[in-house]
């Protein structure tokens, strides 16, 4: 997958759904061409810079992030309540009930222990996430 949405908090998304490797769009041309040849013999790509924080991250020394706890629903979820959106044009965006938009928000607010959008919305901007 290529991307202009950052890596840190993208790539781990994308292999989870399937993809075999993860690039951003501002990665150097030699860059992309390894990534490239990886792919094509069958192989994954992830740049080193990635690569590294995966291996810190099973040796327990990297702070993960509070939304890698949240299903890709509700981080989806997330990003709209904190761009700005009302439950109600969330709802209609993703094709579900109020009352469901409802209930993604309030497992998001008890799983990263907030108490209102205001925080969701500073955690977001802090977290380069909108």
């Amino acid at each position: 997958m290529m991307s202009v949405m950052s890596e840190d908090i993208y790539a781990s998304k994308a292999l989870k759904a399937g993809a075999s490797g993860f690039i951003n769009k501002e990665a150097a041309p030699e860059e992309l061409i390894i990534a490239i040849r990886k792919l094509i013999s069958g192989g994954h790509y992830l740049s080193p810079v990635f690569t590294e924080k995966i291996a810190l991250d099973f040796q327990g020394k990297l702070r993960k992030p509070l939304h890698e706890c949240l299903s890709s629903r509700e981080f989806l979820v997330l990003t709209l309540i904190s761009s700005g959106k009302a439950l109600a044009e969330i709802a209609a965006d993703l094709s579900l009930s109020i009352k469901t938009v409802s209930t993604y928000r309030s497992r998001i607010l008890e799983k990263m222990e907030f108490k209102n959008n205001a925080s969701l919305v500073k955690y977001c901007i802090n977290e380069g996430l909108i």
